[in-house]
């Protein structure tokens, strides 16, 4: 089938739709480019959380600092899982990049909107949604989850273990960060089994904990249960055994103090009439917009050489927009709309050419 590069689409439920029997190389390789989008899509919205709490350091902060490295490690061994077997990662392209607000790329959770917002309860609550594992949204035969694609393509991996090369492999070690968070290469259908399971159980957990088994810090919850507990204001503990029941009746756990940093509209500020930036606001969205898309063009650049000194040296460079980035986000999220709200700009993640 067809490759859709279209952020926009209904791709990955096309994907999902083709028999198992069926699912050849072209099928994995669109199903990957694909992956690489859901993952790219999960950063800005956890990012202007993060950067919108008025003191860094502190726990909440910490946690979703820890879960967007997470994310980026998560792409980084999709983009391996797709050089792997012949196939090249586009995502420095207007067409691939996440549109906000908006839906999950390729029709995944439809129902959901992902927007970039202060940190808040509605926030946390979409950030949840993004993570919640499969059986709780098994509800309609036309969804999908991340967790169901991630299945599929595992299970398109091991039909096809022919496929996998070692070819352009990335070796980034981010081993700081947690258990499971080095970008490791994938030449092997055991190593690719072991990424997707990093990869389905930092985000869910597993079916019997909600415990990330591949932690920064012992104890450490899945995403979707650390989000869980900031929005229920509570610590998620096991109440019975045998069998385990979890509740969310621990310690609280206070939302922190954040800059009210209002929803960016869809294209960036300057489509809201009586929010239209001063020029001193815009140069610094343009320069926030810059550092961004100089990222995405360096990931891009890392997959694309087969020389992988460089493909590392330009994951470096990668790193480096993406620290830049965070001290243009927090001159924005305490500049005042004009609309007399009291909230305020953020980042807009928008792509511009070079």
């Amino acid at each position: 089938m067809a490759q859709d590069l279209e952020y926009e689409s209904n791709a990955i439920v096309d994907l999902m739709g083709v028999l198992p029997a069926d699912r050849d190389a072209e099928w994995l390789k669109n199903s990957l480019q694909q992956a690489i989008m859901v993952e790219l899509a999960t950063i800005g919205p956890y990012a202007s959380g993060l950067w919108s709490i008025k003191q860094p350091g502190l726990t909440v902060y910490n946690d979703i600092r820890e879960i967007i490295f997470d994310e980026m490690t998560h792409m980084g061994l999709v983009c391996n899982m797709l050089t792997t077997i012949g196939g090249t990662p586009i995502i420095a392209d207007p067409k691939v990049v996440p549109k906000y607000e908006g839906t999950l790329p390729g029709g995944v959770r439809p129902e959901l909107i992902v927007f970039l917002e202060g940190l808040n309860k509605d926030s946390v609550e979409m950030f949840s949604e993004i993570e919640r594992p499969d059986n709780p949204v098994a509800q309609f035969e036309t969804f999908t989850t991340i967790g169901a694609f991630y299945t599929a393509i595992e299970e398109a991996f091991e039909a096809h273990q022919h496929l996998i090369r070692g070819t352009r492999q990335i070796d980034y070690s981010l081993a700081h960060h947690g258990e499971g968070n080095n970008i490791v290469p994938l030449d092997t259908i055991e190593k690719v089994r072991d990424a997707i399971e990093v990869i389905k159980e930092q985000g869910e957990g597993t079916s019997a904990s909600p415990e990330n088994p591949f932690p920064g810090k012992p104890g450490e919850l899945a995403h979707f249960y650390v989000f869980r507990e900031l929005f229920h204001g509570k610590k998620l503990i096991k109440i019975a055994e045998s069998p385990d029941v979890w509740d969310f009746k621990g310690d609280d756990v206070p939302m922190p103090p954040a800059y009210p940093m209002g929803r960016v509209p869809r294209g960036g500020w300057a489509n809201d009439e009586l929010n239209t930036p001063t020029p001193e606001v815009q140069q610094t969205l343009d320069e926030f917009n810059a550092e961004f898309s100089a990222m995405l063009r360096a990931l891009e650049r890392a997959w694309q050489t087969d020389d992988s000194t460089v493909g590392k040296n330009e994951v470096n460079t990668a790193v480096r927009h993406m620290f830049n980035m965070g001290p243009k986000a927090r001159a924005l999220v305490v500049q005042e709309l004009p609309d007399g709200s009291g909230k305020t700009y953020g980042p807009e993640f928008l792509y511009v050419d070079e």
